[in-house]
């Protein structure tokens, strides 16, 4: 696993969503450094720069934040994840509740979802990336394809130049095909995480329902939830001083800061 770390304090992880990278989160990474944190953004297996592996499943993905854990020699960390970064995050937290000292997840629910993915899968795997002359391109083609600009946007930001020209997925799109059942499952039965946790749902997004609360409160007893105000799934480029000021007021309260 990848990873970008800086500053003395307190450890907190920060874990992107699908299709992302270390990147997604820098924003908040920035705040949580002016208060003191040691702050760790990292990127997925078939993500960023981490290794591309033919399996992802939420246990395999949070064994390797466990494997980076002991690399760093960290006692306890924070975690704060957005999407699938939250379904990882809580993976760990249930399997490894001593290690984290409190758990924000940015707008995702424990459980099984639908699959809202497949025009975006299929459109990325049409796309001749080596033959693409410019990222525009292929904006292009995922917004006529039905993706918003916003998203294809987003999307084409894993495209990464070849020096022999064209273009390369940064992202390891064929075993991200292969494994998005599991990771559009529910998470593993594993123990409820007793520790603080915090739930942030975008307003007008659909992936945190009031039907999730069962399941929500079994898993993580301790879990308060908050609203974004006029934020979709993206609650963190939305309206990032709403989602930054949440998360660091939980973290200081959870860690008696």
């Amino acid at each position: 696993m990848q990873y970008h770390e800086e500053g003395s304090g307190p450890a907190v992880v920060l874990i992107h969503g699908l299709f992302g990278d270390r990147d997604n989160l820098a924003g908040l990474g920035r705040v949580l450094l002016t208060e003191g944190y040691r702050v760790i953004r990292v990127d997925l297996r078939n993500h960023g720069q981490s290794a591309h592996q033919d399996t992802m499943t939420f246990a395999e993905m949070a064994e390797d934040l466990e494997q980076l854990r002991q690399r760093l020699a960290l006692p306890q960390m924070a975690l704060v994840g957005h999407s699938l970064g939250g379904k990882v995050a809580m993976t760990y937290a249930q399997a490894h509740p001593q290690r984290v000292t409190a758990l924000v997840v940015a707008d995702i629910a424990p459980v099984a979802y639908s699959r809202r993915h497949d025009t975006i899968l299929a459109t990325l795997a049409s796309i001749d990336a080596e033959g693409l002359p410019s990222r525009k391109v292929a904006q292009q083609q995922l917004m006529a394809a039905g993706i918003d600009g916003g998203t294809a946007l987003f999307l084409t930001k894993n495209l990464k130049p070849r020096p022999e020209g064209g273009f390369r997925w940064q992202i390891h799109l064929p075993a991200i095909v292969e494994n998005y059942p599991q990771l559009i499952g529910a998470l593993p039965d594993n123990a409820p995480y007793p520790g603080p946790t915090l739930f942030l749902k975008g307003e007008h997004s659909d992936y945190l329902l009031p039907a999730h609360q069962g399941e929500v409160v079994a898993r993580f007893p301790q879990a308060k939830a908050r609203v974004i105000a006029g934020a979709g799934h993206w609650l963190h480029a939305d309206k990032p001083q709403l989602f930054n000021r949440q998360v660091v007021q939980f973290l200081a309260g959870a860690t008696g800061r």
